[in-house]
């Protein structure tokens, strides 16, 4: 699971990214809230910890943000406004949940597995679409403007992660980590390889691009039509 957190306190911050590292997840910091909507927009994860009073952005004008974006990344809000009336406004702003301090790290933690298993693959839509591309997860079958793609069981992988983070750069780390499940070398042009593969499969024979390299980043897919 990759999670940001978003927040002022560096003691925390660390804290907490040290503790979610030796509990498996990968963790990156913002220390504002400007900072924590930058990274959100740019990047994929599967969870954002967001402290509530923020410097130049407050927490909640963050997720409202991402919301408006389409950004629908689940977010918990950290807050030591623990009245009703906060938490209510904390979730009527899009927040996914809220988590009061002081808290135990074994409930952020358990609360936030809770909130990656909600959105994981396994769950919601069986299809997903970028223009006129379609994967369908319950068939494998993937067409693109309703002609057939054929595509092997790692391409299928690679692009399904691709698709469910449309728009959002995905790095190299992310698609070892995620598609082939273990981590080796980042180096290893076995990515280069795969996406190579892909691109020659759902681009080639079309006008618009999907499949897109952001050079010293990653990889995004989008519909660069809209």
């Amino acid at each position: 699971m990759r999670v940001l957190v978003i927040e002022d306190d560096q003691e925390t911050a660390a804290f907490l990214k040290r503790a979610l590292k030796e509990s498996g997840h990968m963790a990156e910091h913002a220390a504002d809230g400007e900072a924590g909507l930058e990274f959100a927009r740019a990047n994929a994860y599967d969870v954002l910890i967001v402290d509530r009073m923020l410097p130049k952005l407050d927490g909640l004008d963050v997720i409202k943000a991402l919301r408006t974006d389409e950004i629908h990344t689940p977010a918990l809000i950290l807050s030591a406004l623990g009245e009703v009336d906060d938490r209510v406004k904390g979730l009527r702003a899009g927040g996914d949940d809220y988590l009061t301090k002081p808290y135990a790290f074994s409930e952020l933690l358990a609360r936030i597995e809770v909130l990656a298993r909600r959105t994981s693959p396994e769950e919601g839509s069986t299809r997903l679409s970028v223009g006129d591309l379609v994967l369908d997860r319950l068939s494998h079958k993937v067409t693109r403007a309703g002609e057939a793609i054929l595509l092997q069981p790692r391409e299928f992988r690679l692009l399904e992660y691709l698709m469910k983070h449309a728009g959002q750069v995905v790095t190299r780390t992310m698609l070892l980590e995620n598609v082939w499940d273990y981590h080796f070398d980042p180096q290893t042009n076995v990515i280069d390889v795969h996406i190579s593969r892909l691109r020659s499969k759902i681009d080639k024979n079309f006008e618009q691009p999907l499949l897109h390299t952001v050079r010293g980043a990653g990889y995004t897919i989008r519909d660069s039509a809209h």
